[in-house]
């Protein structure tokens, strides 16, 4: 098996997406490192090679080039196609970012494939392609089989433990320059407006800490982002938050929101809805906090405190403190 994984680059900085992909490719090629490739987009992304070689690519294109740098669809699919014809891949792996699932579905019609899409595990047997992946808001598993000669596949961020290969490994890289048929090129990027927050986004972060409605305003968030910033974790929020204008879209978690599965969760003053559920029930280690003993997030915490959010934040900063200063 042939395997190329497509390396996400943003804002100039690798996505960790890509050692989760490399460890995957790496088990099920038996560990053949000259069997995996890997692909960076960007202009000044070369210096990532190192990094995708450490997890066990064994070539690297590098496509360093201005209409790659910040991310559009089409130049995207021109490169990828190119190197696929090129190779003779028989999977190809992203990540089910909103990059990922942007433009993989339109790769692999282009190239009359199968697409598995939001996997959370993969295997091979024989010729075919097998994936794992969520259904019906998470509430059921559902097993997808590929047998086209080519196989598409976008692979939940924080589902596989990345896991280094060797720290001193050295891989083939090649600058790789597409022919762009710009032509094709149906939208212009004019203005990109970037967030305040420097942390990671939701769907990669890998310790969350959200507010329901029960934060009562927006200003009441700080006590989030203050406990956020002791141990760098990311904050988000539940629908009724959001709907009560305390927060953001862009911070919702759940069904209408984002999917997130980080090691560890906190939910403050979230009830539990089956909505909210559906985007973080994934979550390793899931800490919940409300005063109401039969709200239905007890039923899927790990940790359950019945108390009131005011006091807890204070406490929870206080011994997390404690323990990132020794």
């Amino acid at each position: 098996m042939k395997i190329l994984v497509y390396a996400e680059v943003r804002n100039g900085k690798l996505k960790s997406s890509a050692g989760e992909l490399l460890t995957e490719a790496r088990r099920l090629t038996a560990g053949k490192t000259e069997n995996i490739h890997a692909v960076l987009l960007g202009e000044g992304c070369a210096p990532h090679a190192k990094t995708l070689a450490t997890f066990g690519a064994g070539r690297i294109f590098v496509v360093d080039t201005p209409e790659t740098n910040t991310y559009q669809c089409e130049p995207h699919i021109q490169t990828l196609s190119q190197l696929i014809s090129a190779n003779g891949y028989n999977l190809i792996i992203g990540p089910a970012s909103p990059t990922g699932r942007d433009f993989f579905p339109r790769l692999s019609i282009r190239h009359s494939s199968a697409l598995l899409t939001d996997v959370i595990s993969l295997r091979t047997e024989g010729e075919a392609v097998i994936a794992r992946r969520p259904m019906y808001a998470g509430k059921c598993i559902a097993e997808v089989c590929s047998q086209t000669p080519m196989t598409f596949v976008t692979i939940r961020p924080n589902v596989i433990p990345s896991e280094i290969f060797s720290a001193s490994a050295e891989a083939v890289v090649e600058q790789f320059n597409p022919r762009f048929e710009s032509s094709a090129f149906k939208a212009k990027i004019t203005e990109v407006r970037k967030g305040k927050s420097e942390k990671p986004d939701l769907t990669e972060a890998s310790l969350i800490i959200s507010g329901g409605r029960a934060m009562g305003n927006a200003d009441n968030f700080k006590i989030l982002h203050d406990l956020a910033d002791v141990i760098g974790a990311t904050v988000g929020a539940s629908r009724a938050a959001v709907d009560s204008g305390y927060a953001p879209h862009d911070m919702q978690v759940g069904q209408t929101g984002k999917t997130v599965n980080p090691n560890l969760y906190m939910a403050f003053g979230i009830s539990g809805s089956i909505q909210h559920l559906a985007g973080m029930r994934t979550s390793k280690v899931i800490v919940a906090i409300n005063t109401d003993p039969d709200a239905p997030i007890f039923q899927k915490a790990d940790y359950g405190i019945v108390a009131d959010l005011f006091q807890a934040v204070p406490i929870f900063k206080d011994e997390l403190k404690k323990i990132t200063e020794h």
